[in-house]
């Protein structure tokens, strides 16, 4: 269990992140026209998962606009922004701000990843919802860099996050 913050109240998540060196747990996520995604359907590419509590939220939106600008950029690499949002909210804000370089998937239907990755928040006004964490995985999907941000409305580090895919 993590000790996070939101706004500088402590809270807590269900368990603790996958370790840097570790494969990835494998997932089932709905891709905004509800298909379902696995970490199979990125084999061969390196990954940055983008984790937030909810894309109606500024810092949130903020993150998902700022690794789209930068997964343009990116070879080989795909970058999956993850919430427990419906679908269709991803789809309208993506679409909204016309953001195509990232693919966001929803936890929606029974929480499954937000509790194998460790990162659902168990207590406090966020229970439920996803912590803030960006993860970094090689071609291979073992785990390169790992952040669990400790304030909830707080930024990730977007420059580490990249530079562990150099």
């Amino acid at each position: 269990m993590a000790t996070i913050t939101l706004g500088g109240n402590p809270t807590h998540t269900n368990g603790v992140l996958p370790k840097v060196g570790t494969p990835a747990p494998d997932f089932k996520l709905a891709a905004t026209d509800l298909t379902q995604v696995s970490l199979e359907d990125y084999k061969g590419k390196r990954v940055v998962m983008n984790i937030f509590p909810s894309v109606d939220t500024g810092v949130c939106a903020a993150s998902v606009r700022h690794f789209n600008k930068e997964a343009s950029a990116l070879k080989d690499t795909a970058v999956l922004c993850i919430s427990r949002d419906l679908p269709f909210a991803q789809a309208r804000f993506c679409g909204a701000e016309g953001l195509d370089n990232v693919a966001t998937l929803s936890d929606f239907k029974d929480g499954s990843f937000g509790k194998e990755y460790g990162l659902e928040i168990a207590d406090g006004a966020f229970a439920g919802l996803h912590s803030r964490v960006v993860l970094v995985l090689d071609a291979d999907h073992t785990l390169i860099y790992s952040e669990q941000v400790p304030e909830i409305g707080q930024e990730p580090n977007y420059e580490a996050a990249l530079s562990s895919l150099n």
